[in-house]
Order: structure tokens, then C-alpha cells, then sequence
């Protein structure tokens, strides 16, 4: 490309690229050469922290992809893929196929959930391309026609991730229970929460498989945590300033396990983007801020939570055997409707995956082509 100039500084150099100019400093360049990355094992194998002094280009050029670099003090020149330049210089980083944009929604959005069958999941690739795209986009999936039996659950869950086991061991199941250990295990409603937030690193991905449902009520609720967010940005912007600035602590208590930890209750990234929620006032903890802070900590907290309440967020269906429920946990606020325990039988089986996991599987499989939106997409993609 005749059109991509260099102006070279004392610590980095201007890339004169057609649509930008923009600085690269030469320890990152020096970092991005592809001969630092192992081919075999994709790892790094240069250390900057090696070089006898400063890294200072004497020299740039385009060849092909490549833009070649020669070195005031290095014999070798490195060569660095000019997309990344571009990647870099139009979004601050390298292109990432899982940062798909997510789309928040209200209560209307049964009808629009993706739904795909477990044999396509875990038989194809165009099928688990969906549900993962699904899950990063909406949060929410829901998986057909899984088999009523012990080993239909882990093998769904395998084809996004690993099984991330929890206090309650690999798998957990919900029904009620003479003596419970969580209040899941019981027929009365379930207020709307986060899965375990008193875990240091609460479980991502929740995976809830009905395998029988004939009991009178115990409706699922489902909210979009980042969409109630969002709006109570617009609405409050100092309540949300809050809860996503402080942590409060989480407890997860029985007689043989003590787990606590302190969360966000609203989670951002670094560039302030809402990533998800934490709340679960029943594995709330005393709040340890200071009491000053609480004087409006609890109003904006005590907010959120009773917007999510609110009908233009709350999701209602009926759980059906034969289907899984897939959401990030870290996102989807969920809860139950009471029931009576005794007008029939309702038993969910449950497990985690995490959002790495998820995301690396996703990030796979765009790499061949399979970007989960539509089968013809896909195709052309590979084309």
C-alpha cells in the first residue's frame, strides 16, 4: 500500500494510514511482530524486558499484509499484519469476534428468544454458533428437545464449556426438598437474583434443564439486568454512579460451606459499557460501607431493585420438559412464581458454565466462518 505513510518519534512512530493517522509506541510494535507468537503452541516467546535498550525504528515499510520494521539495534525486522494496525488504530484494539454488541430487551421478547435444538448444538456447528451468539448478544437461549435422562444436561453443556462446579457439586437440582439447602429447594416464589454471588468469581453461565414440570403456578421470571441498568443510567445517573462504584458483600451459607464475596452490583468495562448485574438480596450480606455512604447507597440500590419488578422488564413462561434454559448469570436476573407442591411434579436440573469459556467457543467458530446469525450468512462467510 503506496498510501500508508511513517513519521518516526523519539519513542513510537506515526502511521499514516488512509482513513487516520495514528502513534504506535515501539515496545508495543516491537511486541507485535509475529515472530514473538510460538505457531505451535500460539504462546509468546519474546521478552521485551530481554532488549539491551529502548527499542527506535530506523526504517518502515509495506510489503504485502506486513508492514516490516527495521531496528536501531536489532539485525532482524520485524513484521507486524497491517490489519492489526488498522484494528488498533479504528477501535483502540484488536478485532475480537465475541465483542458483539448486545441487545437489551423488555418484557415482549418471549417470542423472539433463539431457540435450537440440543442435536444441533452439540451435532453441528452452524447450531452451536447460534446459541453461543445468542447468549453473548440476548443473554437468553433456550435449547429443544433434550432427552430426559442424566447425561443430556453435561452434554449440552460441554459443547460451550466446562462444567463449573459449585458449592453444590457439578450438578444441582431444583425441587423441593425436606430439609433445603437454598430457598430454590422449596414451592414458595423465588424473588429475582443472580446465581451465587458470594463466590469470588460467580458462575457465568447457568444452564437450567426442566425435565418435568405438571405442578399448578411456578412461572419462570426472567429480566434483562443490563437493559434495567441502562435505564436507570438514563433515569438516575447517580444511583447508577453507585452501584457500580462500590462493592457489598455476599454470603453463601450451609454447615459445611461458608463462601463470601463482595460484588458489583452493577458491572461495567473499562470503557463503561454495563456487562451485567450481581443482586440476591437473599444472599445479601450486612453492608460494610461506610454509613455516610449508605445514606444514599440504599436509596439507589433499593431503586434498581424495584424497577426490576417492574412489568416492562419482567419476562414470564412456563418451564416445559424436554427444554434447557441457557442465560449469563452475570446478566439475567432470574426468579420463580410459588407453587403447589402438591398438584404434580416440577424437577429442573441445573450447572455452569463460564463466560470465558463461552466466548472462547464463539471466538472458534467465527474463525471457521459459523457467526451463529443465520445459516446462509455462515455459509458465505466460509465461501
Amino acid at each position: 500500500m503506496n498510501d500508508v505513510t511513517f513519521d518516526f518519534k523519539e519513542n513510537g512512530m506515526v502511521v499514516g494510514l488512509p482513513d487516520s493517522a495514528t502513534y504506535f509506541n515501539y515496545y508495543w510494535l516491537r511486541d507485535a511482530c509475529v515472530s514473538c507468537i510460538d505457531p505451535q503452541t500460539r504462546e509468546r516467546v519474546f521478552d521485551a524486558s530481554e532488549l539491551s535498550s529502548a527499542p527506535r525504528a530506523t526504517s518502515a515499510m509495506v510489503d504485502d499484509d506486513m508492514v516490516v520494521i527495521g531496528w536501531q539495534d536489532e539485525a532482524q525486522a520485524s513484521r507486524v499484519p497491517l490489519a492489526l494496525l488498522q484494528q488498533v488504530a479504528a477501535q483502540g484494539r484488536p478485532h475480537d469476534p465475541a465483542e458483539i454488541p448486545r441487545k437489551l430487551w423488555l418484557n415482549d421478547h418471549l417470542p423472539n428468544i433463539t431457540r435450537v435444538s440440543q442435536d444441533a448444538v452439540t451435532g453441528t456447528k452452524e447450531g452451536c454458533a447460534r446459541l453461543t451468539r445468542a447468549l453473548i448478544e440476548d443473554g437468553i437461549a433456550i435449547v429443544t428437545g433434550m432427552e430426559n435422562s442424566s447425561e443430556s444436561l453435561p452434554r449440552l453443556v460441554k459443547a460451550v464449556g466446562p462444567i463449573t462446579p459449585s458449592a453444590e457439586g457439578l450438578f444441582f437440582d431444583v425441587r423441593v426438598e425436606i430439609e433445603p439447602t437454598n430457598l430454590a429447594f422449596t414451592a414458595g416464589p423465588l424473588e429475582m437474583h443472580t446465581d451465587l454471588p458470594g463466590e469470588e468469581t460467580a458462575p457465568g453461565v447457568q444452564f437450567l434443564h426442566c425435565m418435568e414440570n405438571t405442578v399448578e403456578g411456578g412461572l419462570s421470571l426472567f429480566v434483562d439486568g443490563a437493559a434495567v441498568a441502562e435505564a436507570l443510567r438514563e433515569e438516575d445517573p447517580e444511583a447508577f454512579a453507585l452501584l457500580a462504584g462500590h462493592y457489598i458483600p455476599f454470603f453463601y451459607r450451609h454447615e459445611n460451606w461458608d463462601y463470601r464475596a463482595h460484588q458489583r452490583v452493577i458491572e461495567t468495562n473499562l470503557d463503561g459499557n454495563v456487562t451485567g448485574v450481581t443482586i440476591s438480596q437473599h444472599l445479601q450480606d450486612n453492608m460494610d460501607l461506610p454509613q455516610e455512604v449508605l445514606d444514599s447507597y440504599y436509596p439507589a440500590f433499593l431503586k434498581f431493585i424495584r424497577m426490576m419488578q417492574q412489568e416492562r422488564f419482567l419476562m414470564r413462561f412456563r418451564s416445559e420438559a424436554g427444554n434447557c434454559v441457557v442465560f449469563d448469570n452475570h446478566r439475567i436476573v432470574h426468579g420463580r412464581e410459588g407453587y403447589v407442591a402438591d398438584s404434580g411434579s416440577r424437577h429442573l436440573r441445573g450447572c455452569y458454565t463460564d463466560r470465558g469459556a463461552l466466548r472462547s467457543t464463539y471466538r472458534v467458530l467465527a474463525k471457521q466462518g459459523y457467526t451463529g446469525e443465520t445459516v446462509e450468512e455462515d455459509a458465505q462467510a466460509r465461501a
